[in-house]
Order: structure tokens, then C-alpha cells, then sequence
């Protein structure tokens, strides 16, 4: 009986950057420094730092 466990090889990413939808955050920000995003009866606040990266909070 072989005490080592074989681990199956890790699936190879696929790219599927094609089928999502892009969106420019300056469309949904239009200008302001945060905007509220409501999902799945939840409200989360997205929000640009100050080293213009983008934060989601819930």
C-alpha cells in the first residue's frame, strides 16, 4: 500500500477574455470618486484610491 498520494495535474487556465464584457471604470464612475453597486439585494461601494486603484467593499 503506497502512503503517498498522487495529486491530479493542475488544468490549465483557460482564456476566455472574449466573452466577458469589458466595461471602462471612468463610464461607471463618471467622475466621481466612488459608486454604489447593488448585487443580489446586497449594496457594495466600489472606489478608486488615492493610487487610482479600484477597491469593491461590501
Amino acid at each position: 500500500m503506497n502512503s503517498q498520494t498522487k495529486t491530479p495535474p493542475l488544468a490549465s487556465p483557460v482564456d476566455n477574455t472574449a466573452a466577458r464584457p469589458r466595461v471602462d471604470s471612468e463610464q461607471l464612475l463618471r467622475g466621481a470618486p466612488a459608486v454604489e453597486i447593488e448585487h443580489a439585494g446586497q449594496r457594495y461601494l466600489l472606489r478608486v484610491t488615492r493610487e487610482n486603484k479600484l477597491i469593491l467593499t461590501k
